[in-house]
């Protein structure tokens, strides 16, 4: 029982630490250590370097405030959107969805990441697996890769054949038009890298064993096949930039540039308004006189190693 109002502080206080710390953890996945090591030789760079930090923390925890505020409208208002993330391997899609994932209510904001279809998908309406992720009123999804697999990694491996390519063409503006007619709010990215920088990423995570995991045999192919999906990208963006859902590219060799260009240029395509929030009165505990509580039996409790 906490009866002292310094410990109700201290204890609201490490809460909200953990939480920055959950944010601090999402950055050593980039390996910038700096601030668990020694300045380095150049005091001057360091401190750049330092300051620079502090100013993409400090945007980025007011980009998420706003996303909290866009999620409560979406809820309050029913509004419906849909929100593609493409690019090539390790462009960064994965990095900007998890901070505008990190801080919302995952009932409200969902990512829909999908496997390579199945035996029966195959057989289905190519669209019919994504229609089945799309949002009901209040809900956001996030799509990490899309229906335009079949632009990029389906054409340059040779997963689908001419025929089935036009056809992807031929539908997805019609199916993306109905998307919008139907209420749902769509915007797509492009997550835009060079072929320097990829290649960077793909040798740190060979040499991370914490990243390896994300390199898939495919990964390993798209590298040696980089020109066939730059042409395929540009017949991509010539055949779907429609005007009710237009691509936006998203310039991404600088990673932390990149998910604060993309967080606030979304934010800006929203409509949104700040929803007033009702007082939170927490109740009082209801204690029953006859009520004792059960001794738990030692040997179920986790080992106190830490």
């Amino acid at each position: 029982m906490i009866d002292s109002r310094d410990e109700w502080m201290r204890r609201i206080h490490d809460d909200l630490m953990d939480g920055y710390d959950e944010e601090l953890e999402m950055e050593l996945e980039d390996r910038h250590v700096d601030l668990l090591v020694p300045a380095t030789p150049d005091a001057q760079a360091h401190e750049q370097h330092r300051a620079q930090r502090q100013l993409y923390f400090r945007e980025l925890f007011r980009l998420q405030a706003e996303l909290v505020k866009l999620q409560d409208w979406v809820v309050a208002t029913g509004h419906k959107v849909v929100i593609v993330f493409e690019g090539r391997d390790a462009a960064g899609k994965g990095g900007v969805i998890k901070r505008i994932t990190q801080r919302l209510n995952p009932r409200v904001c969902r990512v829909a990441a999908l496997p390579a279809p199945n035996d029966r998908e195959r057989t289905q309406w190519y669209f019919q697996r994504y229609a089945a992720h799309l949002p009901a009123a209040g809900e956001m999804v996030l799509f990490d890769r899309s229906w335009y697999n079949r632009a990029g990694v389906e054409r340059v491996m040779g997963f689908c054949n001419d025929e089935q390519y036009e056809e992807f063409f031929r539908s997805v503006p019609e199916f993306e038009r109905m998307l919008v007619r139907s209420g749902i709010q769509l915007l797509k990215y492009w997550f835009s890298i060079s072929d320097e920088e990829q290649h960077l990423r793909f040798l740190g995570r060979i040499h991370d064993p914490l990243k390896q995991w994300k390199l898939s045999p495919m990964d390993l192919e798209s590298r040696r096949r980089w020109e066939l999906y730059t042409q395929a990208k540009e017949v991509m963006l010539e055949r779907t930039h429609i005007a009710e859902a237009p691509w936006w590219v998203v310039p991404a060799d600088d990673k932390k540039k990149a998910r604060l260009n993309c967080i606030h240029h979304l934010l800006q395509q929203m409509p949104y308004t700040e929803v007033e929030r009702p007082a939170i009165t927490l109740p009082e505990r209801v204690r029953h006189e006859g009520y004792r509580r059960h001794q738990v039996p030692g040997e179920i409790h986790v080992p106190q190693v830490f």
